[in-house]
């Protein structure tokens, strides 16, 4: 689950990615909001975690221009702020859940963890789509129609994960590269077509109806037409 945090306090900042990266999120940082909001509307990212004041451009300006952009990523607001008022703001703008500072680090992975189930989980917590679900906590692939299942490699895993999240997009090559290898990766964009043909090899193993495919110039998307 690929993470942005948002957040000027360098200290909180740091802590929290720490926390995160062992929660096995893949969290990157932004100090300021212009760089924020730069980072919001790569698209790349699954959940969004804003602080309000950021010098550039506040979390409340970020979550507006990202909803007008079709953004659709679940953000959390972490706001100093207690007033109903500045609650109610943060909604309005886009934000789809607030946390007040200081909080419990308990209570932030829970928020991220009910963001990322909302509307996309079954109630045992996996991704589905069509005729196949993915499992978190076990990497594994299972086809709802048999009950076959394998196990996915990382890499592979985080395709599925994407693809699923943003079901009904096609995703270009660039998008999975960026979003699977990052930013600083020297991934050359066949590594993208190379994982791509062993997870489509996962779901013909499984016997699933559900299929990757490749459109032609754009990039792929997952489609499943005959459940």
């Amino acid at each position: 689950m690929k993470l942005l945090l948002v957040e000027d306090e360098k200290r909180m900042a740091q802590a929290l990615c720490e926390i995160l990266r062992l929660e096995k999120y893949d969290v990157d940082w932004r100090a300021d909001g212009n760089s924020g909001m730069d980072a919001v509307l790569s698209g790349i990212y699954d959940l969004i975690v804003l602080d309000v004041m950021l010098p550039g451009m506040s979390g409340f300006e970020i979550a507006r221009r990202a909803r007008r952009k079709g953004i659709k990523a679940p953000i959390l607001m972490l706001t100093a702020k207690g007033e109903l008022d500045d609650k109610v703001n943060g909604l309005d703008s886009g934000a789809d859940d607030y946390l007040t500072k200081p909080f419990m680090t308990k209570e932030l992975l829970a928020r991220l963890r009910a963001l990322s189930r909302r509307n996309l989980s079954s109630a045992d917590g996996s991704l589905t789509f069509g005729d196949i679900s993915l499992n978190a906590d076990t990497a594994e692939l299972s086809c709802l129609t048999n009950g076959q299942t394998v196990r996915l490699s990382e890499k592979e895993y985080r395709i599925l994960e994407y693809l699923i999240i943003n079901r009904g997009q096609i995703l270009t090559r660039e998008q999975f590269a960026v979003k699977i290898w990052g930013y600083d990766s020297e991934a050359e964009y066949n590594n993208v077509e190379v994982y791509m043909s062993f997870t489509r090899r996962k779901l013909t193993f499984v016997g699933a109806k559900t299929e990757i495919k490749a459109v032609r110039g754009i990039g792929y998307e997952l489609r499943c037409t005959d459940v």
